[in-house]
């Protein structure tokens, strides 16, 4: 999105927010997850990519919310939405063929390999947190064409290995997707409040390719609880425009529903 940058101060969800965004345009379809995906989704289509089909697990095709919905069940996204689908069809038709370009998804925690966690924290028997668990989270990380994740990076956020593997990335690296037969690419962007990580061609592990304004990369993998591996080309993002924060502002102040980590 073209114009001026705004003079107002940018929070680092913002930064985020409209970072992931951005990433949607020339995508046809997104299946989206509730939290930190829907608000970045929704403003996608209120910015960069107004021709977006947003989709959503409980069978929503074109939803249009006019706010973060609280969740999938939330009753805008029929209200608003183009076509209402079963849940069995929205899986066995849409989803595990390929037909959806990208899902988007949150967490509770990452790992080198882009697995991702929403089910517990510590043993499975024996949490310390019981997470609110997977949903279509799983069938979106094994079926979409390629997923994005969201999410705050923090050394409890990006940790060497994964409490619970939840959604499968890139499994225990090169060769790990196409041993347990899962059709789409995975995790290829993980866009958080600090920049922004892709997986390695080689390794599968996550790399720093882009920092956001005002973040340097030694903040980047103190946040991190593995040896963050930057790219050599390493960029930064550009800060948001005038436009693109004024309509994610708008969009986040018409309902209690603000970004938070979640999965679907």
């Amino acid at each position: 999105m073209t114009g001026p940058v705004t003079s107002s101060p940018v929070s680092p969800d913002e930064m985020m927010t409209v970072a992931a965004a951005r990433a949607l345009r020339g995508r046809t379809a997104c299946f989206v997850g509730i939290g930190l995906p829907s608000v970045a989704a929704n403003l996608a289509r209120r910015t960069g990519s107004p021709d977006l089909v947003l989709v959503y697990e409980s069978g929503t095709i074109g939803a249009r919310p006019t706010r973060p919905p609280l969740s999938i069940g939330d009753g805008e996204l029929a209200e608003t939405a183009d076509a209402v689908v079963s849940v069995p069809e929205m899986f066995n038709y849409w989803l595990q063929p390929g037909r959806i370009d990208v899902g988007f998804l949150g967490a509770a925690q990452i790992d080198e390999h882009a697995n991702i966690n929403t089910t517990v924290i510590g043993p499975y028997d024996t949490p310390s947190v019981r997470l609110p668990g997977a949903g279509g989270a799983p069938e979106i990380a094994a079926s979409c064409r390629e997923v994005y994740v969201v999410l705050r990076q923090t050394s409890r956020t990006f940790v060497p290995r994964v409490a619970f593997r939840t959604s499968v990335g890139y499994g225990d690296g090169p060769g790990s997707r196409a041993a347990l037969g899962l059709p789409g690419r995975g995790p290829v962007l993980v866009i958080t409040d600090l920049g922004i990580l892709a997986p390695d061609p080689a390794t599968c592990a996550l790399r720093l390719t882009h920092l956001h304004p005002g973040v340097t990369v030694e903040q980047a993998r103190a946040a991190t609880g593995w040896d963050l591996a930057v790219a050599p080309d390493l960029a930064d993002t550009p800060p948001p425009s005038a436009v693109e924060l004024a309509a994610l502002r708008a969009l986040t102040a018409r309902g209690p529903a603000g970004p938070h980590e979640g999965n679907t």
